[in-house]
């Protein structure tokens, strides 16, 4: 009787996690208001969905596809991005099969200045799965984030899409298929993606610029800028160089500097608040994440910037840089730099969510597997961190699953309180991909300023496709785009 009843209840779990073959992000989980105005509404209600959030006709409703910028206002900077599925062969490295942007991997490096409109026109050749592009930590309209599924539909073999939003930051940032994400990222479908300060004062003339996109293709080829093993960058001695550091892989890494002192001067595309200089440590590069470092070139021999399996070497021609072994110790972001006013209060917020990580076996839309876990349940049981336009929202982000998870918002930029209950003392550290090792829990802060639907999920894009990915939703916005087998979208 016993077996009886367990078979049962292993086909009912089963049962119950079968997805529709087409489904809205809309009808995942639970909706969360931290505590915040909406939940008393939502449960007399009564509703199940997300989209009940707009309960009492208090919000009115607001489709993803209108959150854009004004199709009227004529494009400052215009590039056009053909996908490929093809054969590539990576200098220094092994050929395999992949995909390309423009006949490259990485694709183009596309630089704007604050306050331009870019305008990207993503073309699929023959991609079979379709591509899509998402801007990694720039915060755009909600209608160009590039997610196949919520925010718009995956582009189809010989068609197109085109994006176009304003450069409002300033700093180092990519972008990125979000349309089978993992395949496609690590075969190619990415590329960097800089804004640069509209004054040119801003800017000091004295800083020359060097873009080092680390990425790892298929065969486990650890390349900077597409090329595998040492790439150069040239400067004259004495040079000041400012080295933007893109971790494009689904693993943490680290970078190091032989040749010179250097200073962390941004992170994930936000300036440090006086940095110190460094001579020795290592800097953490969280997955998806960005560190910008600047260095420079002493009078004799050239500046080595490494990560594991690959360097940049920055300095005149055929100048000899050395190298070292990885630093034992690591920049620690929490003390670095100095205190400055962040704009708001984050001791006061208007919600507070948890977002606690764990791993438990079950089903997830059908299969039988060890997966991860979001407050306890299986996607899609996981809940809808749900936010109206304007609050002050803290989360805390906890880690009990065993691994490493690099978490990434989407459209905000996260401020790190405090790390295992010890404050940041050092900048106003804010990231959009926060490395959180087992053990660890993080408390952020994050001002609802962008209205949409929003991923919010582990940029080690296998746990994404694994069930590590929830969503940020404003009260009242929808989206009339589908996800499931059916759908043809398929975002991790």
């Amino acid at each position: 009787m016993a077996a009886v009843i367990a078979l049962a209840l292993a086909g009912w779990a089963w049962w119950g996690s079968v997805l529709p073959g087409t489904y809205s992000v809309m009808d995942m989980g639970s909706p969360d208001f931290g505590g915040g105005p909406g939940a008393s509404s939502h449960a007399a209600a009564g509703h199940g969905h997300a989209q009940a959030a707009a309960a009492g006709g208090t919000v009115a409703a607001t489709s993803v596809t209108t959150l854009a910028i004004d199709p009227a206002r004529p494009a400052d900077v215009r590039v056009e991005l053909v996908a490929r599925a093809e054969r590539v062969s990576p200098p220094g490295g092994e050929p395999f099969d992949g995909f390309t942007l423009n006949g490259r991997t990485p694709g183009p490096t596309i630089r704007a200045k604050q306050g331009q409109l870019v305008e990207v026109v993503l073309r699929n050749e023959d991609v079979p799965a379709g591509v899509t592009a998402h801007w990694h930590g720039v915060d755009v309209p909600n209608a160009m984030d590039g997610v196949a599924g919520v925010t718009q539909d995956a582009v189809p073999p010989g068609e197109s899409f085109t994006y176009r939003f304003v450069a409002e930051q300033v700093g180092t940032f990519w972008y990125h298929s979000h349309q089978a994400s993992h395949p496609q990222v690590v075969g190619g479908l990415y590329g960097a993606l800089i804004l640069e300060p509209g004054d040119a004062a801003a800017a000091p003339a004295t800083i020359a610029d060097a873009v080092a996109t680390v990425h790892t293709y298929p065969g486990g080829q650890r390349t900077i800028n597409g090329a595998a093993g040492e790439v150069r960058q040239t400067a004259e001695p004495g040079a000041t160089v400012r080295v933007r550091l893109i971790n494009t892989d689904s693993t943490p890494t680290s970078a190091w500097v032989t040749g010179s002192a250097f200073r962390v001067l941004a992170v994930d595309g936000t300036d440090l608040n006086r940095p110190t200089p460094i001579d020795g440590g290592a800097v953490p590069l969280t997955a998806g994440g960005r560190a910008d470092l600047e260095v420079t070139v002493p009078a004799t021999g050239a500046v080595r910037v490494q990560v594991p399996g690959a360097s940049l070497v920055v300095g005149p021609d055929r100048a000899e840089a050395s190298t070292s072994p990885a630093p034992r110790e690591e920049l620690d972001l929490l003390d670095y730099g100095e205190p400055a006013d962040v704009g708001f209060d984050p001791a006061q917020p208007d919600r507070r969510f948890r977002y606690d990580i764990g791993r438990m076996p079950g089903f997830l839309d059908g299969v039988p597997g060890y997966w991860w876990t979001i407050n306890g349940g299986i996607v899609p049981a996981v809940p809808m961190y749900m936010v109206r336009e304007g609050d002050v929202a803290v989360m805390t982000i906890s880690n009990s699953s065993g691994e490493v998870h690099p978490m990434h918002l989407h459209g905000h930029h996260l401020l790190v309180l405090s790390r295992d209950g010890v404050p940041s003392s050092g900048s106003p550290w804010w990231v959009d991909s926060l490395n959180v090792e087992h053990g660890e829990t993080y408390e952020v802060a994050f001002v609802a300023d962008n209205p949409g639907i929003w991923m919010d999920h582990c940029h080690n894009l296998p746990h994404a496709a694994e069930g590590l990915m929830t969503h940020l939703a404003y009260v009242g916005v929808t989206t009339p785009f589908r996800l499931g087998r059916d759908s043809g979208n398929d975002p991790e």
